[in-house]
């Protein structure tokens, strides 16, 4: 077991909130209960007027090797697998409905719904020597939720050729896919997520939540569609006052 009762551990620290998966003996899995905790814990940073940016991270080897197929080997009927996946859609909602962005700081694998997890994600970094995959498929379990956010993360051919194969990819091709936004050396981890987190509190949060919610909205819209939300969102942004002050300062400035 854990050395610690809490599936989440959350801290918050330079107005950033981290929320660290502590199941490494289980490989950071998305159980129930993991599940249940990390989105308690999301909704609580969101809430937090102390956090401007989320960290998911974990401990141990694994950031995370999916669903537990062990507790899921244990029910038989259609009704509580219906009933899990609607658990996990939920939480990947919670992390884009999220006011503040989302980062994941991988340090380890990402498998199955644990790829998911960092795809759904607004950025995402890791070690260089972390493997991601989608690899459901080799067990005959296709990776029907993980290939939402997947392929909304990566061109659809590069998400369906790792749904379809089951291979593992290193965080450098990750990185060429379009699922991270660096791999670095481990040790240069925790700086890169850092800095990235710090020039994103540093901005006007009201700002930074209407943009969030702005830009997952569009991509699911025709593009004259998504020009009027995008319209929409910079009146709204235009009249904040925060905005305007600063716009002013930038204009005497120049």
């Amino acid at each position: 077991m854990s050395d610690s009762d809490d599936y989440v551990l959350s801290a918050t620290a330079d107005r950033v909130a981290t929320l660290t998966l502590n199941r490494p003996d289980k490989a950071n899995a998305l159980s129930e209960e993991m599940m249940d905790a990390l989105e308690s814990a999301l909704l609580r940073s969101d809430a937090d007027d102390a956090a401007r940016v989320i960290v998911i991270a974990a401990r141990g080897k694994i950031f995370c090797g999916g669903h537990d197929l062990a507790q899921m080997r244990g029910h038989e009927d259609d009704s509580y697998f219906a009933g899990l996946f609607a658990r996990c859609s939920k939480l990947m909602g919670a992390i884009r409905s999220a006011k503040k962005p989302v980062l994941a700081k991988v340090q380890g694998a990402a498998v199955a719904a644990g790829c998911q997890l960092v795809a759904t994600c607004d950025l995402a970094y890791a070690a260089d020597h972390a493997k991601f995959g989608v690899n459901g498929i080799n067990l005959g379990l296709f990776c029907s939720t993980p290939s939402v956010a997947l392929s909304r993360a990566v061109h659809p051919r590069q998400a369906l050729e790792l749904l379809l194969t089951g291979k593992l990819i290193t965080a450098p091709r990750a990185v060429e896919m379009g699922l991270l936004n660096a791999a670095v050396p481990v040790a240069e981890l925790d700086g890169i997520v850092a800095n990235a987190a710090r020039s994103i509190a540093d901005k006007l949060p009201e700002a930074i939540a209407l943009g969030k919610d702005l830009f997952w909205k569009q991509l699911a819209l025709d593009v004259g569609d998504a020009y009027k939300s995008a319209g929409a969102a910079m009146v709204v942004n235009m009249a904040n006052k925060d905005t305007q002050h600063m716009i002013d300062s930038f204009i005497a400035r120049h």
